[in-house]
Order: C-alpha cells, then sequence, then structure tokens
C-alpha cells in the first residue's frame, strides 16, 4: 500500500483556471484575478475586501502582518509572544519583520499558548501575543484576546491551519486584530503557494497592501486596475510578497469547493479518527473545544510511555507516513533562548509524544481504516 502523510487536492477545475489566465488574459503577475479573489475571500469571511491582503506565502502574511503594527522608532526590538511549538516560519516571520519572538510554553492537552507562562515572560518591550491554531484548533480564542487587552497586547493570529474553522460560532478570520492564513499546497484550501492577513485596522491595511510590492504607495490600486504606477513613492522597506494571477485562479476555485467538499471530507476523517481511537491505552487525542467548529488539517496524537518512536518505525514498517508538527524552536540553533531563561517543560514533554497521522480528503476509506488497525494492534 502506498500511502501519503498529506497532498494536494487540485484536478481539471484548477487546471483550466490557470489555463484561462494565461490564454484569455495573458497577464501572469498580480492583477484581476488576484483582486477578485481578495473579493471572494472577503465575502466567504464576512469582512471588506480592504481588509484581506493576499501573500505568495503564509509566512509573508505573517511577516507583513508583524511589519504592520511594529512600531519604526522603537528604541529596542518589540517582543512578540509566541508558542515554541509551531512551524518556524512564525519565528522567522517575527525577525524578518525586525521583532523579537520569546518562546511561550504550550498547554499539553492542545498543543497550544500557555497564557500563564506567556504572562511570565511579558516585558516593557512586548508588543503582541501570536496565538497559533495547532492542528486547526482555536482554543480558547477569547481568553487570548481577553489576555491581550489586560495586557494591552495586540493580537497576530498564526491561522495557517485553521481555514474554514469557527470559534464559538463565529468564523476564524471575520474577527480579531490581525489573522494569517497559509494557502499553501496542502491546506484547507491551496493556491499552490500563497497566503493572506486579514487586518481589522484600515491604516495597517493599507500597509500591508503596499509592503508586499516593495512598498510601492498605491501600486496594489494600480494593478488591479489593470495599470502599473509609474511615478510612484516609497517610504516604507517593502518585500515581493504579492500573489500572482495564476495562484489567485488557483486559490478561487479551491475556496469553491472547500464548504461543499473539502470541509465535509476532512471532518468526517477527523471524527472517525476520534472515534476509533478515543479512549485507546498509550494514545491521547488533542483536547478540542466542542463549541468550536474545527476542519483538521492535520490529526495528531500524543503517544505516552515514551513509546512514540516504537509507534513510528511501527507504523513506517507498515506502509504508513507519520510526521512531527513540529520540532519546537528553542530547540532549533537559531532560536535557543538565552541562558537562565525561563524553561520550556511541556513543549518538550509533547515533543516526545507528539505524531502526526495521514490526512487529506482523498484519503481513502481503506486506508483510513489500515492505519487505524495498526495502530490498535500496537497498543492490543
Amino acid at each position: 500500500m502506498s500511502m501519503r502523510l498529506s497532498r494536494s487536492i487540485v484536478g481539471e477545475a484548477e487546471a483550466e483556471a490557470v489555463r484561462r489566465v494565461i490564454v484569455e488574459d495573458g497577464y501572469l503577475g498580480m492583477g484581476h484575478e488576484t483582486c477578485l479573489f481578495e473579493q471572494e475571500l472577503a465575502a466567504y469571511l464576512g469582512v471588506a475586501p480592504g481588509q484581506v491582503v493576499t501573500t505568495n506565502t503564509g509566512t509573508a502574511a505573517l511577516t507583513l502582518a508583524v511589519d504592520a503594527i511594529a512600531p519604526r522608532d522603537a528604541a529596542r526590538k518589540p517582543q512578540i509572544l509566541v508558542p515554541s511549538l509551531t512551524f518556524v516560519a512564525s519565528f522567522q516571520a517575527i525577525v524578518a519583520a525586525g521583532c523579537e519572538p520569546v518562546a511561550c510554553d504550550v498547554l499539553a492537552g492542545t498543543g497550544t499558548i500557555d497564557l500563564g507562562d506567556a504572562a511570565r515572560r511579558i516585558t516593557p518591550d512586548t508588543l503582541a501575543i501570536m496565538p497559533v491554531h495547532y492542528a486547526s484548533n482555536p482554543w480558547h480564542l477569547d481568553e487570548v484576546h481577553a489576555f491581550a487587552r489586560e495586557h494591552g497586547l495586540r493580537v497576530i493570529e498564526d491561522a495557517a491551519h485553521a481555514f474554514g474553522c469557527l470559534h464559538h460560532g463565529r468564523k476564524i478570520g471575520s474577527f480579531g486584530d490581525v489573522v494569517c492564513f497559509s494557502f499553501d499546497g496542502i491546506k484547507n484550501i491551496t493556491s499552490g503557494e500563497g497566503g493572506c492577513a486579514v487586518f481589522f485596522n484600515a491604516t495597517e491595511a493599507g500597509y500591508a497592501a503596499d509592503a508586499r510590492l516593495l512598498s510601492v504607495e498605491g501600486d496594489t490600486r494600480s494593478r488591479f486596475a489593470g495599470t502599473r504606477t509609474w511615478d510612484p513613492d516609497v517610504k516604507r522597506i517593502g518585500w515581493r510578497f504579492h500573489m500572482s494571477n495564476i495562484m489567485a485562479a488557483i486559490g478561487r476555485v479551491q475556496l469553491s469547493r472547500l464548504d461543499g467538499e473539502f470541509i465535509p471530507a476532512r471532518r468526517a476523517l477527523g471524527d472517525i479518527y476520534r472515534r476509533r481511537l478515543a479512549g485507546l491505552e498509550g494514545l491521547r487525542l488533542l483536547q478540542t473545544d466542542p463549541q468550536d467548529f474545527v476542519v483538521p488539517h492535520i490529526v495528531c496524537v500524543r503517544v505516552l510511555d515514551g513509546r512514540k518512536d516504537e509507534l513510528k518505525a511501527a507504523l513506517t514498517a507498515a506502509g504508513i507516513p507519520v510526521g512531527v508538527h513540529y520540532k519546537p524552536n528553542h530547540l532549533l540553533s537559531l532560536f535557543r533562548p538565552a541562558p537562565g531563561s525561563l524553561p520550556l517543560p511541556v513543549t518538550e514533554q509533547v515533543n516526545e509524544m507528539i505524531l502526526s497521522l495521514p490526512m487529506f480528503p482523498e484519503l481513502t476509506e481503506t486506508e483510513l481504516n489500515y492505519v487505524i488497525e495498526k495502530i490498535q494492534r500496537f497498543f492490543s
């Protein structure tokens, strides 16, 4: 049996959309198709089109978000609280935008940021908190915002896993401060690569819209109108982070498939995993809030009693791919904390237990049963 851990779900409709841009439009860079995608994303989330800034990666969206809120005249680097258990993109984006990531511990049951631990790491330089919706889980998001208000912090949500999810009846990205999504090839929707940031401050949205095009002022409006800005001004550092028409064309098709196809499939697979693995001695599923609507991008389990490597080897030998999401950032050479920093014991404990199982909408019933039966047999 040949199985994948995850894969892109694209087909003839996406291919036709790309063909249309190449053959009929003829302009492959950022233009009308990107404009339409931003409008459709905004309609899906229930926000104004000007709040959505598409990018060429989710990392770029995070970078633009941090850059947009960061003060330009700070005497010291602003600090951002972020869980260590996240993809390195979260940390890289913070550094790229001129800020300092402060690694925080996580809750063992969810893998999401521990606000009690985060509070102990606040300093006069703390600017924001970056909750990561790990495994698509917007755990206690209202509490995160209350924490931020209490401490005078901004909130940048790393919602790379969470497009299509709801927190207490509200779509992630329909409320908040700044919310960033990834449209990477294996995310809940894809534009090949890509992402977007959703801003709830018009000035910051404008900064980001310009910054993705090297901060050429007004160039987004010009490109969306089918022209270019030939007498521009540039007042801020910017990047080449914009989304092309080709990427947007793929994303538009994917968005149209989300509610009717991708969400039901992912939730059905997640429900089967949860139902058949729950209560298994030696294994724990991540906790979610029953009031949240979770669309699983990945399925993570905690393997107890030090048997993670043993289970990983058994599944690999059976032809079942597994992953580890993620090696904590404070264990990476670039982001090792300074001597004397507060420890992150729960993150390191979770790192010794966490495994990711196959998850994508076209995972077959036969494949899913095979994975579950091998896990059940391992613990029997």
